[in-house]
């Protein structure tokens, strides 16, 4: 079975051309081709000769993404359904988002989600697989080259656990990041978990560069463990400990994700367990107003509380923001618009 190409950062590419006998600038070349030319096949790639051509359209292949779907909101985010062309024509999402420092790209890193958050669109749909490093590459590439314009930011906070994936995310990091690949900086590169305690740990040895998001919600664990039952297997305790060790390690600061669902998690009370929580820690909070789902069982705060529990943060030491609403006409929280696709392929 051919390889995706797409799949290799540079290193690694230079060791699969030495298996063809070719030297290792052939890499360097092929590599500009797949990221800053973004061609589609092999025959585009005209410094090379034909005779590595053919080498290369007979051992590789160059995925290439089918927009299945694209629905753009007032204002101005756009959301991508896209069909990976692979065996089982799989559909992943992705959005972009534009701001006044640039334009954003919001990613998957699985087909499928196995964590559960019950205020998640992905929960409910089966886990199908991890997304190889060219897919995630991918959908970077693909939105670039349909809009015409130079992406400058990245969050993995699209469908999928990013530290489940862990190897897959590591390497499309790198190839994102390469300058001589899509040079998007690590600090414009952020990486959002649920909470998966041992992989936090890894990241933090690995002395990225990259932001760190995690998604709290909660102080307390019976509420937090009723929204993410990932907090069962790491409880809060075990995840701050981890997130020390994160700061401590990296000097960077965490960005705490917290959606603030009606009558759950957003009352004064909370936010007091909140401050106690984070209080002198490297740590930002992200407010986000919760996206209610199909059939899900969380309502949106109301604007009163949030701004509440915002204030009451910022006024006890605890740096807090209310995250912008972006494309909530279009469905564009994670897993929605690809749920909505796979229950009308049912019906």
């Amino acid at each position: 079975m051919k390889k995706n190409i797409r799949n290799y950062p540079l290193d690694e590419l230079k060791e699969e051309l030495k298996k063809l006998d070719e030297k290792p600038f052939r890499a360097e070349q092929i590599f500009r081709w797949l990221n800053v030319e973004k061609v589609t096949n092999f025959d585009e790639m005209t410094n090379l000769s034909l005779d590595l051509r053919k080498k290369l359209e007979d051992n590789y292949t160059i995925g290439n993404f089918k927009i299945e779907h694209k629905l753009v909101s007032k204002d101005g985010t756009k959301k991508y359904l896209f069909n990976l062309c692979d065996d089982e024509n799989n559909l992943i999402e992705t959005v972009l988002m534009q701001y006044h420092h640039g334009y954003t790209v919001c990613v998957s890193s699985q087909i499928g989600c196995k964590m559960g958050c019950k205020f998640c669109a992905s929960t409910g749909i089966p886990f199908v697989r991890n997304l190889e490093a060219s897919e995630i590459v991918e959908q970077i590439i693909a939105i670039e080259q349909e809009e015409k314009i130079r992406i400058s930011n990245i969050v993995f906070m699209g469908i999928g656990e990013p530290l489940d994936n862990f190897e897959n995310v590591m390497k499309a990091i790198e190839i994102i990041n390469h300058p001589k690949g899509l040079n998007i900086g690590a600090r414009h590169i952020s990486i959002s978990t649920s909470g998966v305690v041992p992989k936090i740990y890894e990241l933090a040895d690995r002395q990225m560069q990259c932001t760190l998001s995690i998604s709290l919600h909660s102080s307390n664990n019976a509420i937090r463990s009723s929204m993410m039952p990932i907090n069962r297997t790491y409880p809060i305790e075990e995840l701050m400990k981890a997130c020390q060790y994160y700061i401590e390690k990296t000097n960077k600061r965490i960005s705490f994700e917290y959606a603030l669902a009606k009558e759950n998690n957003d009352n004064i009370n909370d936010a007091k367990e909140l401050v106690k929580l984070l209080k002198g820690k490297l740590a930002h909070v992200n407010l986000i107003p919760i996206n209610e789902i199909e059939d899900g069982t969380y309502r949106k705060s109301t604007n009163e509380n949030i701004l509440t529990f915002r204030d009451y943060l910022n006024e006890h030491g605890v740096v807090a923001t209310i995250r912008r609403e972006l494309g909530s006409d279009i469905k564009a929280a994670c897993g929605q618009l690809r749920r909505q696709s796979l229950n009308q392929n049912k019906r």
